[in-house]
């Protein structure tokens, strides 16, 4: 009997300690709940992003690409940053629309700047061109060939609108 009431005690001095965590505990449920089920998300979203990663590392060969590129001129003083380059393609791409009597000396200035701004990309990303052998068609197909090395190592350049053709000097 005695064994009985010390059993009793316990257990009514057990319930009086952990009665407020409990309460707690089944007030606080939902916040509890929504910080498992947070930090579960959380991990689950940082895992897939790296095996992301991994996966569009062994795609393409990043270290190859990072290998094209030469780092050490980045650091020139005279070097135009990529987003001035960039802006400049964008706005000549516009202006060389091309022209007809006095306005083809024009436009072939235009172009001319267009292909340097084009090396000067080319240069910085590391993509082969061979804009300054050619000249005609054969330019205008190297053009076209460079834009899209271009969009492919991440340079967006706007497409010619359906109406506007490309002339040639």
């Amino acid at each position: 009997m005695e064994v009985l009431r010390l059993l009793l005690l316990a257990l009514a001095l057990a319930a009086v300690v952990f009665l407020p965590a409990l309460i707690a505990l089944v007030v606080c449920a939902d916040e509890i709940a929504d910080r498992l089920t947070c930090g579960y998300s959380g991990w689950w979203g940082r895992r897939r992003e790296r095996r992301l990663i991994a996966r569009l590392n062994q795609a393409i060969d990043a270290d190859g690409v990072a290998g094209r590129v030469d780092l050490g001129a980045f650091d020139r003083a005279d070097r135009r940053p990529l987003e001035q380059i960039a802006a400049d393609l964008r706005c000549l791409r516009r202006e060389r629309g091309g022209g007809i009597g006095p306005a083809v000396v024009w436009h072939s200035s235009v172009l001319d700047a267009y292909d340097d701004r084009l090396r000067l990309a080319c240069r910085a990303l590391g993509v082969t061109e061979h804009l300054a052998e050619l000249t005609g068609v054969d330019r205008q197909i190297e053009r076209v060939r460079v834009e899209a090395e271009l969009d492919a190592a991440g340079l967006r350049l706007p497409a010619t609108r359906p109406g506007q053709r490309e002339r040639s000097p």
